[in-house]
């Protein structure tokens, strides 16, 4: 009995000595975590106060916008007259960017007078497996167009703006509608198709390449390093959007939504597709990008 009232005796002390330790050690736990929330809020504060707002005090230009377009050899000598409506028509603008395809055209001359942009030979994807029944496997060298434009490495990019060889954009409505965003945040602006069937198929979160998409240079450089590994996941995917779209949604990023990037699917008794040449259309209708038909054949 006396032993065991000695023991009870010794221990105490320890005892309070471990709860005052314990006691001092969430304290100080609790005040460091008070000072950096502190300091985090004081710092986001500053970063989106007014003077540091980009669209009022450094407003985005063509400059700052890089194009990735994706092509072929053989339909980019019949669908470059798309792409010459709308590249380098700011005057006194030298636009960036370039056309991605699997092969050079064969044609005599494919030298550049600047009312193209310059193109680029993809890179081999052979190693990436494409299991889709009745797809493409030219989707995955597509998708891969958004790494390969990135490493093009250009200054002072703000926004990567991707579409297709056919898509006509309106670049001074581009540019007023991508100010409305802070490219150093994460951003994957665009819209889907503007027919209920192919947004169900292919996703209501999904911006469809045929209306062009935009990509922060924030998330860019993120996504462009992830890419290649995250596409290997998804062979079972049909086109080049939607594995473009899965890796975005794996880092966290949802669609936000823009309509004037337009992309219209007509279904009768087939497809084909075409480009309609609407530049004379008001901007309200379309703000940024033409829509993409696709005609029946009869």
């Amino acid at each position: 009995m006396k032993t065991t009232l000695h023991r009870l005796i010794k221990t105490k002390p320890t005892l309070m000595k471990f709860i005052l330790v314990s006691s001092l050690f969430c304290v100080i736990s609790l005040c460091v975590s008070v000072l950096l929330l502190a300091k985090t809020k004081v710092i986001m504060n500053s970063l989106y106060s007014p003077q540091h707002d980009v669209s009022q005090s450094d407003p985005t230009t063509v400059d700052h916008l890089v194009f990735g377009i994706a092509s072929t050899g053989t339909s980019w000598p019949r669908r470059k007259q798309y792409t010459k409506l709308w590249w380098n028509s700011i005057p006194n603008i030298t636009m960036r960017g370039c056309v991605f395809v699997d092969a050079l055209p064969h044609e005599e001359n494919v030298s550049n007078d600047g009312s193209l942009p310059p193109l680029c030979v993809s890179q081999n994807t052979s190693q990436f497996l494409y299991t889709y029944k009745h797809g493409l496997p030219s989707a995955i060298r597509v998708a891969r167009v958004v790494k390969e434009t990135v490493a093009l490495n250009h200054s002072g990019v703000r926004w990567y703006v991707f579409g297709d060889d056919d898509t006509i954009f309106f670049p001074q409505n581009l540019l007023k509608t991508l100010s409305k965003y802070d490219h150093r945040l994460w951003y994957y602006v665009g819209s889907n198709s503007e027919i209920y069937e192919g947004t169900q198929v292919f996703g209501f979160g999904m911006a469809f390449g045929g209306g062009g998409f935009a990509i922060s240079f924030s998330l860019a450089q993120v996504l462009a390093k992830v890419l290649d590994s995250c596409i290997q996941r998804y062979p079972h995917l049909y086109g080049s959007d939607s594995r473009v779209y899965s890796c975005i949604t794996e880092l966290g990023v949802g669609l936000t939504h823009e309509p004037g990037f337009h992309q219209v699917t007509i279904r009768l008794k087939g497809y084909i597709e075409l480009w309609i040449e609407m530049i004379n259309i008001v901007d309200d209708f379309l703000p940024f990008s033409v829509l993409l038909i696709s005609l029946p054949f009869i």
